[in-house]
């Protein structure tokens, strides 16, 4: 059955879309940028806070759809500029050390001018 998935957590969806969708075992979440939760403003001017602040949001819809980091198996994670791709994966693998399927690739431009945005596939822990 599908689940739409929102945690308080992370920043609301800033368009016609869920932070998440559950369909079984498995977990669809829609891309996070570096927004804080509370005030839905940019985090941070450079690519490591920005990473840290998308990956925790995108942590906190993982745990209100009851998973984590280590029941990814998909990332797609989208740069303004792959000259951060080193930075970024420095972040990156404070985060998920799991080593999932991934993806990335440098964009024109993303939603708020952030410089990162983290989508994934998961599945649930099992009770």
């Amino acid at each position: 059955m599908r689940q739409v998935i929102h945690s308080d957590k992370a920043p609301a969806a800033i368009g016609p879309y869920s932070q998440a969708i559950g369909q079984g075992d498995m977990i669809f979440t829609s891309g996070q940028i570096p927004l804080d939760p509370k005030t839905g403003d940019l985090v941070g001017t450079e690519i490591r806070a920005q990473a840290q602040q998308a990956l925790r949001n995108l942590q906190a819809v993982l745990e209100e759809a009851g998973s984590d980091f280590d029941h990814v198996v998909k990332t797609t994670c989208f740069l303004a500029d792959m000259g951060d791709f080193a930075a970024f994966n420095e972040v990156y693998s404070s985060f998920i050390q799991s080593a999932p399927a991934r993806s990335c690739v440098a964009v024109r431009s993303l939603p708020k001018g952030a410089l990162v945005e983290v989508e994934c596939v998961a599945v649930r822990k099992q009770a």
